[in-house]
């Protein structure tokens, strides 16, 4: 096995962002762009940095991102958002660690997160391994769903000390369009597992997500930002359910119709 290393990179209108990951990833072996459709000016920041660009349609991140492995050339693999930075200390522990006859098999990296021009300490949010950033090939396979995927790790685990960083969001608009892209991301998940719910289920959960953050996860200490993460986790929570139920509730109403119909055109009949 060699030691080197593709990173793959999925995106989607992300001209604001795009350039300093790149910048910051610029080191490893080969770059791959995966693109779900820009329509933006990111494709041409893309292209100063790789060549290794493919255009997939979204049908899912855990989809997208199994098949963004297979379009890698190299034996270690590293995962980078557009909004993530490989910070240098990073760099040098991972251009370190592959080198070990020790090596693990996948590696958990914590991601720092920024938002609202502050460094975000609680809320769930340090270390946050959200899943493992660095593997060897074949030792890392993603679920296929559609959103928050899950993972199953192929090997030895370890952790990695320096930080991912994450600038998740521009301004509260981009937060407000995240929210409603994931929870209808969620409803579809939720679909696909048939789990109807209701819409008291979707104030409760939504309750429960925003007292998790803001009390047991200590978001009040991140100040304004921390209730504004909070408040978003309450309406993602929410409107994943809210729209679930109103998916089965437009079923149930169509059903309904097709059987009036059904019947009303029995009786005509008779």
């Amino acid at each position: 096995m060699t030691h080197k290393i593709s990173v793959f990179i999925p995106v989607l209108n992300e001209e604001d962002k795009i350039r300093d990951a790149l910048e910051s990833v610029k080191w490893v072996d080969e770059i791959v762009v995966v693109d779900t459709g820009c329509t933006d000016g990111t494709m041409d920041i893309v292209r100063q940095y790789t060549d290794r660009i493919f255009t997939l349609s979204f049908q899912g991140f855990g989809d997208l991102r199994n098949q963004a492995v297979g379009f890698c050339s190299h034996d270690w693999l590293l995962s980078i958002d557009a909004d993530e930075r490989c910070s240098a200390e990073l760099q040098r522990e991972i251009q370190d660690v592959i080198r070990q006859d020790q090596a693990k098999d996948a590696y958990f990296i914590p991601r720092r997160n920024y938002f609202m021009g502050r460094e975000i300490r609680y809320c769930g949010w340090y270390p946050d391994y959200c899943q493992p950033k660095l593997f060897r090939r074949g030792a890392l396979t993603y679920h296929d769903d559609m959103v928050h995927e899950g993972f199953d790790i192929h090997g030895a685990v370890g952790y990695l000390n320096h930080d991912v960083l994450h600038y998740s969001f521009r301004d509260l608009s981009q937060v407000i369009d995240k929210m409603n892209n994931y929870s209808t991301l969620g409803m579809q998940k939720m679909v696909q597992q048939q789990r109807p719910s209701s819409m008291a289920s979707a104030l409760l959960h939504g309750m429960a997500a925003f007292l998790r953050i803001y009390l047991l996860k200590r978001g009040f200490l991140d100040g304004w930002a921390g209730f504004v993460i909070a408040l978003g986790n309450f309406e993602g929570t929410f409107y994943r359910y809210a729209k679930s139920a109103d998916y089965y509730r437009r079923i149930n109403d169509d059903d309904s119709a097709n059987k009036h119909q059904r019947n009303h055109g029995h009786t005509a009949q008779k």
